[in-house]
């Protein structure tokens, strides 16, 4: 057998002695000890994929092949390090000559040694974000659009954008068309700026993250002698998680891979989730399609979850039609139902998950192996609340609360204000929103508005939106405009109709001026405008401006030491599901499962999207390894309350079959709710 692999011996093959059929089960040993040729292996959450690839590589040594004929594409620096260090530990010695890593890993050292056929010296340098923001900020300042008066994005986005449309394929003017509506009739601009800012990179001898891709496989079509150097090298590609690659990244693959075939591409489909930062979904599912009598192997062993829960995952990802089909079987003993929980409302959900994460953990489950999941970080605001309320320590993936986060404090500052006119930190916080006000010509401003709130002239029905006019002459002319909405906005605020409508006062700050804000500043706009109107329809239950405002102040500054943890880091952890991708814990709690927030109501009308939204779901199902928890409130806060709260439950729901469930009607007068 090992002559099938032996295509260019450069050493003796290495004294390697496993015994693969002992230490891997049917499945996991048919896609190691593989024929050479192009194989796909669908390898099912919890299944041992890492094994897998770790023993193919070790399985590809012992049969003679170098390990500098070897490729193995990873996506994060952990998984690549984590393999080395397995495959290290199975053959018992160190492999530096393996070329493994991450994609840019592996671009950057082949760019590094070929720099010069592309125009670049060897000794580059790598972008970081905020360099290279600064760098299309330079391009930017050298246009004709600097100086003219309209609305365009800013430095940040641009580099956002011009990284989305690369990585998704798209042309400028399908990207602004798909994503960034409010952009329309900006794709020539958006063109030039950015050849200007390929043209920096290049004088500057600087790639961005996103050269280490393309440059790479520019390189390796232009360059014949490069392209052949390669292609003999790499006698084997592995790849892992390749339900994840892009448009970019299959096709360095398929280059790479081209002479020899011997390809193997380790993956689940029913885990592909990252279509929004260009995930091609169809790279794996037509593999078979660019491979003709490609290997299919599949992994259905899991190692991770009770058999209750795999059915419970299994039957959710059935209604795909776009998927290989696979059925998850469990290694463990039998656990109990997976729960679906109901309740009244947003808080009683909050009350519930709070209650029992106390009660699993006086059962000998650590906070820290718990783990509340959800589509949207804003689902979690009322938990985050109750949580602080109950001195329950939590973590988020995010690193930053739901209140913490900018564009929530950006809004709640001119509630602060509107309460308090003497602050001066939320003052200078509104003003440099503006353009062209920065940190000396904030203070400046403020020290004009704190002398103009003493002034006999203040208008006594609207003396903060007096005050601020009053400073309008200190601001430039490419602040004058804005100033002015300002100002027309804390008019509206001082309503005496809106002096105790919280809710009221947020969208009105929303939708007169931050709204705009969001667009030009931030590149997922439409989901931080969600959550802003999502802390609106929270303060809803607030009759008093100063009662809303105690409540975010107090749950910022809360500390979240309680329920006495037993180790330092105990805490129950709160993460979007994209964030939890890759873990598992004991217990999972997957909230807020409503139709129109899991799926998204975005997705409703499009079926790649609503299949996403289930592969999404499906993920979520499969971090828990024994107890699982499905919630929805039957209620929520919404504008205009009433009957139009009413939320139905998520179709995710309802595929599931009621015997594999258990069913929880939670009233508010039980035992969760103390």
């Amino acid at each position: 057998m090992a002559r099938e692999y032996i295509l260019e011996r450069v050493r003796p093959e290495l004294n390697i002695q496993i015994d693969y059929a002992r230490e891997l089960n049917e499945q996991q040993h048919a896609a190691v000890t593989a024929e050479a040729g192009p194989a796909l292996v669908i390898a099912g959450a919890g299944s041992g994929k890492t094994r897998t690839l770790t023993y193919r590589v070790a399985f590809l040594l012992e049969n003679g092949v170098p390990a500098d004929r070897i490729l193995l594409l990873t996506f994060t620096n952990k998984a690549a390090k984590e393999m080395m260090r397995r495959v290290s530990d199975l053959i018992g010695q160190d492999l530096r000559e393996l070329w493994g890593g991450t994609f840019h890993s592996i671009g950057n050292r082949v760019l590094r040694r070929h720099a010069d056929r592309i125009g670049f010296k060897s000794d580059f340098t790598i972008l970081d974000r905020e360099d290279s923001v600064d760098l299309v900020q330079a391009a930017f300042d050298e246009t004709k659009w600097a100086t003219d008066e309209v609305r365009l994005p800013k430095a940040d986005v641009i580099g956002e954008m011009f990284s989305m449309a690369v990585n998704m394929g798209l042309t400028y003017a399908e990207l602004i068309e798909r994503e960034f509506p409010q952009f329309e009739g900006f794709a020539p601009a958006l063109e030039d700026l950015h050849r200007r800012y390929i043209a920096r990179k290049k004088d500057s001898n600087v790639m961005d993250f996103d050269d280490l891709l393309v440059l790479w496989l520019g390189m390796m079509k232009e360059h014949e002698d490069l392209r052949d150097l390669y292609q003999r090298r790499f006698q084997f590609v592995l790849v892992d998680e390749y339900q994840d690659t892009n448009s970019i990244q299959a096709e360095l693959i398929d280059l790479l891979a081209a002479k020899h075939r011997n390809l193997m591409v380790v993956g689940d489909d029913a885990q592909s989730i990252y279509s929004w930062r260009g995930a091609n979904f169809l790279n794996i599912l037509k593999f078979g399609e660019r491979y003709e009598g490609a290997k299919v192997y599949k992994i259905e062993t899991n190692y991770r979850s009770t058999p209750e829960i795999l059915s419970v995952a299994n039957a959710a990802i059935s209604a795909n039609t776009q998927q290989y089909s696979k059925r998850l079987v469990s290694a463990l003993s039998p656990g109990m139902k997976p729960v679906k929980a109901v309740f009244q409302e947003a808080g009683d959900q909050a009350a519930f998950v709070a209650q029992r994460a106390l009660q699993l953990r006086d059962e000998d489950i650590p906070l820290n192996e718990m783990a509340v999941l959800y589509r949207s970080h804003f689902h979690a605001m009322e938990l985050q609340l109750e949580l602080t309320r109950r001195n329950i320590p939590f973590t988020i993936t995010s690193g930053i609360r739901f209140f913490e986060q900018a564009h929530i404090k950006d809004v709640a500052s001119f509630l602060k204000l509107r309460a308090n006119p003497s602050d001066e930190v939320s003052f200078k916080r509104i003003v440099k929103l503006l353009p062209g006000v920065g940190g000396k010509g904030a203070s400046k401003l403020w020290d004009a508005f704190n002398a103009a709130q003493k002034s006999r002239d203040l208008d006594s029905a609207n003396p903060l939106a007096t005050a601020l006019q009053q400073c309008a002459k200190l601001v430039s002319k490419k602040t004058a405009v804005p100033w002015a909405q300002m100002v027309a906005t804390f008019a509206q605020m001082e309503s005496p109709a809106l002096s105790n409508q919280p809710a009221e006062l947020l969208r009105l700050v929303l939708e007169a001026m931050y709204e705009d804000y969001l667009e030009e500043t931030f590149a997922n706009a439409r989901q931080r405008r969600e959550e802003i109107e999502s802390v609106a329809n929270f303060a809803q239950q607030y009759n008093s401006l100063d009662e809303f405002l105690t409540q975010l102040a107090l749950t910022s500054s809360a500390e979240s030491d309680g329920a006495k943890p037993t180790r330092d880091d105990e805490a129950i952890k709160l993460s979007s599901i994209h964030q939890a991708k890759g873990l598992e814990f004991t217990a999972v709690f997957v909230i807020m499962l409503c139709e129109g927030m899991f799926p998204t109501h975005r997705s409703l009308d499009d079926n790649d999207a609503l299949e996403e939204e289930r592969r999404l779901f499906y993920v979520a199902i499969t971090r828990a390894k024994k107890e699982l928890y499905l919630t929805y409130p039957l209620l929520r806060l919404i504008r205009g309350g009433g009957a139009d709260a009413l939320q139905q439950p998520s179709r995710f729901l309802g595929e599931i079959p009621d015997d594999l469930i258990e069913e929880w009607n939670i009233k508010p007068s039980s035992a969760y709710f103390g």
